[in-house]
């Protein structure tokens, strides 16, 4: 689609073509957060595919380590141990793979 929209239309996107190959996609799946066994709020995630992977959009000029260290969060505070950051504000689409153990 090349560069320009709002995040919310690569979104739609992106859950258009990974659900037309199979894949489950959740959108905006909220987990809890929780500090000491506590909750004390919860997060949406932007997507989950087929429940094992996070996926994080972005329209920034570049990734920042700010960015990663989100993503990273994210994967903690969900269980999950894949996330993937995507920047759709170039002219080819960009990705980084974020793993945790």
């Amino acid at each position: 689609m090349g560069p320009g929209f709002l995040e919310s239309v690569y979104e739609k996107a992106l859950i258009e073509e990974l659900s037309g190959r199979g894949m489950k996609v959740e959108t905006e799946k909220i987990i809890d957060l929780t500090y000491k066994d506590k909750k004390i709020g919860v997060h949406r995630l932007d997507l989950v595919v087929d429940d094992k992977v996070v996926v994080e959009l972005k329209m920034v000029e570049r990734f920042s380590i700010h960015h990663k260290a989100q993503l990273t969060s994210y994967l903690k505070a969900s269980g999950y141990k894949l996330g993937i950051l995507v920047n759709f504000s170039k002219g080819k689409v960009e990705y980084r793979r974020v793993i945790i153990r």
